[in-house]
């Protein structure tokens, strides 16, 4: 720490992407102000608001940088090729000038890899101008998920995976996200890199019933309105608002006591950046699955129709198997299209709801809820998803898809399930919602595990004790 007096030291978070939706680069910013005791700039692209614990930190200052616009509607192709060339360097001079001239000179740069063009190179050079330290957080490989559209035999991928390896090992320290991933870079990159986890930050926990009961009350009108005409979570209340905060879809309130409804609605969250390396339609197919298994099991019959269904359940009517609201939170690509496959679905006991929520409001979310599903599938195999880090936080199991190395995060029956197509996530469903919400015995131990696991490491522990040694002795071997 600085002493009273001494000029503090310097740190330079580098994103090149929306700083709003990189949760793991916003805790670096935070550990390296409060524990290390650096000035911390950010430089990143604007778009969703941080946490406000980031905003607030008088020692954390945000620069914006110009994105790069869309492509427009009717370019034509042969244009293509040109401005894929041209985004990189116009990113690079943008990038370059914010590092060498809009900052103050930092100590050490941190910077997030994907993607590693131009960043890398602008980051690389910038150290060299400035005098500066390099730290590469490694979250992925870049030229995975340019394969993705591209196809791994590309000729842009072999490029930009040579300048991935060449300038991703120029720096002075490394960091990466799982053991997979350390090994990897060590065996065929020949980068030595030091594991730091994700973990929860302290705003990730369980959420109390007052707060569930507000967090409900404040989202009511959009958990009540369906992506289509109506739905099992919406009939008969579509235009309600409560304005007495007595009555939620989840929740009421009796004198002074709040208490969670009998019948209500499972609540089931899956955080998603709707691009092709997340696969939303096994979660549709598994919805659908559910909702048919469900009609078989109590032998209904196909000619009830939904709205009397729907009236007995808003009656209070329960049932085995309860009704599934899935609310999917995330902007991405992919986003409209599943939206209006959703709109053509027709189900009696499943509803969806799309939102995006506030840095504030999401973890309320997460610990409010009692399930979380997770699509993510890694283009390398290498990295974690934060977003089941996050609900283990808060204390919520998870469904996750199986991967190579999802083991290291997903302990199977004990915080969570994996799966590896819709009909086994549909048969997991079943049965972690039979009985629900008293009598879901499979439920509550993978419950019991999550919180277990909210209980103990937190990403500040985990940052000084992988992170922090690393990045002040990067800087010190850089004054000496």
């Amino acid at each position: 720490m600085a002493r009273k007096g001494e000029k503090r030291g310097r740190a330079c978070v580098v994103v090149l992407g929306d700083i709003g939706r990189s949760p793991r680069m916003q805790y670096h910013a935070l550990s390296l102000a409060r524990q290390a005791s650096l000035e911390v700039d950010i430089v990143a692209y604007g778009g969703s608001e941080p946490h406000s614990a980031v905003l607030e930190h008088q020692s954390i200052h945000i620069h914006k940088m110009p994105q790069w616009p869309a492509f427009p509607r009717g370019l034509p192709s042969i244009l293509k090729p040109f401005v894929l060339l041209l985004k990189p360097v116009v990113q690079f001079i943008v990038l370059l000038w914010y590092l060498c001239i809009k900052i103050s000179a930092p100590d050490v740069f941190l910077v997030q890899n994907p993607p590693s063009v131009p960043t890398l190179v602008a980051v690389k050079w910038a150290s060299w101008l400035r005098q500066s330290a390099f730290i590469v957080d490694w979250h992925n490989f870049g030229y995975t998920l340019l394969a993705l559209s591209l196809g791994r035999s590309s000729r842009f991928v072999a490029i930009y995976r040579w300048v991935e390896w060449q300038f991703g090992r120029m720096a002075d320290g490394s960091l990466c996200v799982t053991r997979a991933m350390q090994h990897e870079l060590a065996q065929n990159w020949g980068i030595k890199a030091t594991v730091l986890y994700d973990q929860p930050p302290e705003f990730f926990r369980p959420a109390s019933l007052e707060e569930q009961h507000k967090l409900f009350y404040r989202l009511d009108k959009n958990l009540r309105q369906p992506l289509g005409v109506e739905d099992c979570t919406s009939t008969g209340t579509g235009e309600v608002v409560n304005k007495d905060m007595h009555e939620t879809l989840f929740t009421s309130l009796v004198g002074a006591d709040i208490a969670s409804k009998p019948n209500r609605p499972a609540l089931i969250v899956s955080s998603t950046s709707w691009t092709p390396d997340e696969d939303f339609g096994i979660l549709l197919e598994a919805a659908v699955m559910y909702d048919r298994r469900v009609a078989a099991i109590l032998n209904e019959d196909d000619s009830k129709k939904e709205e009397v269904l729907w009236k007995e359940m808003q009656s209070g009517k329960q049932y085995l198997y309860p009704r599934l609201l899935f609310v999917i939170t995330g902007k991405g690509p992919e986003k409209e299209k599943y939206e209006e496959k959703i709109r053509r679905l027709k189900l009696k006991r499943v509803a969806f709801r799309t939102a995006w929520l506030s840095a504030e409001d999401y973890p309320l979310l997460l610990g409010s809820a009692d399930l979380g599903v997770c699509l993510h599938t890694s283009s390398s195999g290498l990295d974690l998803p934060m977003k089941v880090v996050d609900m283990f936080g808060c204390g919520l199991p998870v469904c996750a898809v199986s991967y190579s190395c999802i083991k290291e995060l997903v302990q199977v029956e004990k915080n969570g399930l994996l799966f590896s197509s819709s009909s086994e996530l549909a048969d997991e469903l079943l049965m972690l919602f039979k009985g629900f919400p008293d009598a879901c015995d499979s439920l509550k131990v993978l419950r019991n595990g999550a919180l277990d696991m909210s209980s103990s490491v937190r990403w500040a522990t985990e940052w000084e004790e992988h992170a922090k040694g690393l990045i002040l002795e990067v800087i010190s071997g850089n004054l000496a």
